[in-house]
């Protein structure tokens, strides 16, 4: 799931792509508003990174958008199965590069199921959350373009 609407990227390509879209717009000093489908999320800094620390950052939002995409899958498993979802969550952390380039080195993500989960659907929830769309692109990135408008 890309939990944004599809568009055509052109009416001359032979097989059109689903190509969906979002806007970030700045707000102030290091505060972002990201606009996806008529949703508003904002991101920002610590206070200590020269931020005002009024909603997450990027980076949190990332490690965030693997942590909520595992949760669907497993959500998702658990309604399939007709299993109780109340209770699932995932814990995550993650851990920064101390060198160059900036990024994330590592992420652990825990999944902490319904406590009526049955011990035999266990490897299969786990199996089914750790090949949600996000994590499987993290496995085979995409190719990445960045431009400036003309």
């Amino acid at each position: 799931m890309t939990g944004s609407t599809p568009q055509p990227l052109s009416t001359n390509h032979p097989h059109p792509l689903d190509v969906h879209r979002l806007e970030v717009i700045h707000v102030d000093r290091d505060a972002y508003t990201v606009d996806i489908r008529g949703h508003h999320l904002r991101v920002d800094q610590p206070a200590e990174a020269g931020g005002t620390d009024t909603a997450p950052t990027p980076t949190e939002l990332f490690a965030a958008s693997l942590a909520t995409c595992v949760a669907f899958y497993a959500g998702r498993y658990l309604h399939r199965h007709g299993l109780p979802q109340a209770g699932l969550r995932v814990r995550t952390e993650f851990v920064m590069a101390t060198d160059r380039p900036a990024r994330v080195t590592s992420l652990r993500l825990v999944i902490a199921p319904p406590p009526e989960l049955p011990e035999q659907r266990r490897a299969a929830l786990l199996a089914v959350a750790s090949h949600c769309t996000v994590h499987n692109t993290l496995h085979q990135p995409p190719k990445i373009d960045i431009e400036l408008e003309p």
